[in-house]
């Protein structure tokens, strides 16, 4: 049986939001990490601008491996296959510490992301099992810079922060969080204390803070336009890989 969707500009920006140039760079940085090779046994029955086509619409649809078989016309094992092959290769590239790093600004928060494998996520304040992801944002390209490998759901940001390692990229960057990346070294918000109102110039600083940190939460609303964050089915490492993935797709994108 053939499958309906193909590497074709309307099946492309209907179902991921990439232009066609932008799945064209997505489609070049995985066949340059080796995507091409099928390793050992049959060759691939889909060529591989389909294959990662396929692994874009998950990410972008969550649909299940048996609703996304049919669509291209391949058997819901060939669909796991594809994504556990490629959705490694697609994620965002690992970020390196900026030349100009003294002159940038850039953003930390943690989102939660409902997940299913219950060796990742613990039932965390929204009273669903979640898992904690830190994501590092650009002030003012809007980009994501990295992104951590996800904790349990109940995890303190702070704690997050220093044990999921995104501390690492961001040596020589100035980088702001929220009042509850308190004692980590970074700019956080003045805090009232009883009996001692903020003074003038402390509500200004945070009025300009909560102005600039703004930026991180409108990149959260965007990922999560990709489905695969609103309720993760992968297990193991398949939502770093996924969180990785959207990051990647999601600077091809940048916001106007």
């Amino acid at each position: 049986m053939g499958g309906v969707l193909r590497a074709e500009r309307v099946w492309v920006e209907t179902f991921t939001g990439l232009r066609m140039d932008q799945f064209g760079r997505l489609l070049k940085a995985v066949r340059e990490r080796g995507g091409e090779g099928c390793g050992w046994g049959r060759p691939w029955r889909l060529p591989l601008a389909e294959r990662v086509l396929l692994v874009a619409v998950y990410y972008r649809t969550n649909l299940t491996m048996r609703q996304l078989a049919p669509l291209f016309g391949v058997s819901p094992a060939t669909v796991c296959r594809v994504i556990q092959r490629l959705g490694p290769l697609l994620a965002l590239e690992p970020a390196r510490t900026p030349a100009d790093a003294a002159e940038r600004l850039w953003i930390v928060d943690g989102t939660l992301v409902p997940v299913r494998d219950r060796t990742v996520g613990v039932s965390s304040r929204n009273y669903r099992f979640s898992a904690n992801v830190q994501v590092i944002d650009d002030a003012e390209s809007r980009l994501v810079v990295a992104t951590a490998r996800p904790v349990p759901g109940n995890t303190a940001d702070a704690k997050a922060w220093r044990d999921s390692g995104p501390a690492q990229h961001c040596e020589g960057v100035t980088v702001l969080g929220d009042g509850t990346y308190i004692n980590t070294g970074l700019i956080v918000p003045h805090r009232r204390r009883p009996g001692r109102p903020l003074l003038k110039g402390e509500e200004e600083d945070n009025a300009q803070h909560r102005k600039v940190r703004a930026r991180v939460e409108h990149t959260f609303s965007r990922t999560k336009n990709y489905k695969i964050l609103r309720d993760c089915r992968q297990r193991g490492n398949g939502l770093h890989h996924a969180v990785q993935a959207v990051a990647r797709m999601h600077n091809l994108t940048p916001a106007a």
